[in-house]
């Protein structure tokens, strides 16, 4: 082969493979609320590994997200008059690495150890290498998206909280979380959309603990978000899932109940969602759920052969799909 024949060959096999590349959907996981004080925190103490269970799942994915429901800190103050208040010791960050990229610390935890608790969560998941979402050291900071680009696609996540104690909220110079308020969350889709993201997810802290059905409200404003233009609707909170919707053809998964978290005493509670999306351009091309059936040490285990929510891009109806 000649020279130039030559390299218009490869030139041509090049280009193929990119295309190849950058057809291929983005597989993104949402998991639910993960906990990593008390059971969790002890289990990972005693060289034990809460992940470990679902880490060839993980390990599937392109990009990791969940709820982190704790500070990873050591400093700070446990909040006067809350009922629970967590911190996980930053000794369970080597348990996260490779498993998540990233947190929403938009929740009625992160703010458990005060400021300093929140910022020093902030310095550990920065210095280990993980993004944040939903929290900052300041209101803008909260509310800046979490920018994934991968194969041509630049998705936009954004995390809220709308769960007291609203004294967690980010002010415009004191850290703390992106509060739920419906038009900051709809001008934050819009601002994402200008900036040129192809998807906008919002990731909602919301609901009522231990109700099985989402609120009216919840309903209301996941189909308000998607005619501003989010690709789906994600959310967590209430501790245990609440089914899944479609609107205009795109999932709204009101919650993924717990991941990893131990401590209580209600069946419901101890059954999760992991959440695995493919994606491109157009939006979500199919989706569904994973069940992880969580035991006394907080630690989820896949469950296969049960059927739980999944679909496609478009659908109308949720389907169900047997879990691998």
């Amino acid at each position: 082969m000649r020279p130039t024949i030559r390299f218009a060959a490869s030139l041509l096999f090049a280009f193929s493979i990119g295309v190849l590349a950058a057809d291929k959907p983005v597989e993104l996981i949402f998991a639910g609320d993960v906990m990593l004080d008390d059971g969790p925190g002890r289990l990972i103490s005693r060289g034990g590994d809460p992940l470990q269970p679902f880490e060839a799942i993980l390990n599937a994915a392109d990009y990791r997200i969940a709820n982190l429901e704790c500070p990873i800190a050591r400093s700070g103050t446990p909040l006067a008059n809350k009922i629970y208040s967590f911190r996980a010791d930053p000794r369970v960050l080597p348990v996260l690495q490779g498993r998540f990229d990233a947190f929403s610390l938009a929740n009625n935890h992160s703010g458990d150890q005060g400021h300093a608790g929140l910022l020093e969560t902030i310095r550990h998941l920065e210095q280990n290498g993980f993004a944040q979402v939903g929290g900052g050291r300041n209101l803008s900071e909260a509310h800046q998206p979490l920018w994934i680009k991968r194969r041509g696609l630049k998705i936009a996540v954004l995390a809220y909280n709308e769960f007291k104690p609203r004294s967690f909220e980010a002010g415009a110079a004191t850290p703390g979380i992106a509060w739920s308020e419906d038009s900051h969350v709809i001008a934050d889709i819009r601002a994402a959309r200008a900036a040129g993201a192809d998807l906008v997810i919002p990731f909602m802290h919301w609901g009522f603990e231990k109700s099985n059905q989402p609120s009216e409200r919840q309903r209301q404003f996941a189909r308000k978000m998607i005619d501003e233009g989010a690709a789906l609707v994600v959310g967590s909170h209430p501790h245990v899932t609440q089914g899944a919707e479609t609107y205009r053809g795109k999932p709204i998964i009101y919650s993924l109940g717990n991941f990893v978290f131990d401590g209580f005493d209600y069946a419901a509670a101890k059954h999760g969602w992991l959440l695995r999306l493919k994606l491109d351009k157009s939006g979500v091309i199919s989706w569904d759920t994973l069940v992880a059936e969580i035991d006394e040490d907080g630690t989820p285990h896949p469950l296969p052969g049960v059927l739980s929510p999944c679909g496609r891009g478009g659908d109308d109806l949720v389907g169900q799909c047997r879990n691998p």
